[in-house]
């Protein structure tokens, strides 16, 4: 099964469209609990409610060797019907980009990673020869200082396109293996809106709803695919910090919950 069909298949069984990022912080977590012990919690509890689940591998980097055991565990611990994407960002060339892939891919058996286009298309290839892996290109971030690159105006085709739609445009392209998405912040719903018209089918990975303000009426009316099973909304603290008491993994589900029917609700009746 590749990446495409699981999302779909998880996305269907869970009824969801809810992404939990694991941006795992000590400094944020309750005291006395491990990194992995954390994860396992919070997948334990909201395994039923989640179309994927979204480490960021800064968080797990920052602590070392021990980092990176516990996302190995975590990644070995998350249930085999739920796919796994890793938030890597990677962007080099040649040798460098495939030894990215190899980690990424085959140590730590992600279903996808997120990846600069930067570099260019040489960049990428190392990660889109893995057919049965996802492969989402930044495309329009959901942080402000998006603007100062991805808003800049280019010549193309006689006229001029945002830069962030030219990336968009070249990915569509290069996606004969159809492993290719774009992720496409919530706080940008305008472009949200453009990029969901423009690739009606293109996976979308949508970050910035909740502790970054991306607004959820608006995630899912823009873009949701028709068939509800290429989009990923995925949220991070708003969830596995609901609570830094002993009850922060049933304070995750509550939130996950919540997330999860809301997105439902705008789905049954759009804003």
């Amino acid at each position: 099964m590749n990446f495409i069909e699981k999302l779909a298949q998880a996305s269907q069984k869970n009824r969801s469209l809810l992404c939990v990022g694991l941006d795992t912080d000590p400094l944020l977590m309750p005291d006395g609990i491990g990194v992995f012990e954390f994860n396992k919690a919070i997948i334990d509890a909201t395994a039923d409610l989640v179309c994927a689940y979204k480490p960021n591998i800064a968080f797990y980097e920052a602590l070392g060797n021990d980092g990176l055991d516990a996302l190995k565990r975590t990644r070995d611990y998350i249930p085999e019907g739920i796919p796994a994407i890793v938030d890597a960002k990677r962007g080099d060339i040649g040798n460098s980009a495939k030894a990215y892939a190899r980690s990424l891919f085959e140590h730590f058996n992600f279903d996808a990673t997120t990846v600069s286009p930067y570099l260019g298309f040489d960049s990428m290839e190392p990660f889109i020869q893995y057919r049965d892996r996802g492969v989402f290109i930044l495309c329009r971030t959901s942080n402000a200082g998006a603007v100062d690159f991805q808003s800049l105006p280019c010549e193309a085709d006689g006229g001029h396109k945002m830069l962030f739609e030219i990336v968009a445009e070249k990915v569509s392209q290069w996606n004969t293996h159809g492993n290719l998405g774009l992720v496409v912040g919530a706080t940008y719903p305008d472009e949200l809106r453009l990029i969901r018209q423009r690739y009606p089918d293109m996976p979308l990975l949508i970050p910035g709803v909740g502790a970054q303000g991306g607004e959820l009426s608006q995630v899912v009316s823009y873009g949701v695919d028709a068939g509800r099973q290429r989009t990923i909304i995925n949220s991070s603290r708003h969830i596995i910090y609901a609570s830094k008491g002993d009850d922060f993994a049933a304070a995750a589900r509550q939130a996950a919950v919540e997330l999860r029917d809301r997105i439902n609700q705008f789905l049954s009746n759009p804003v």
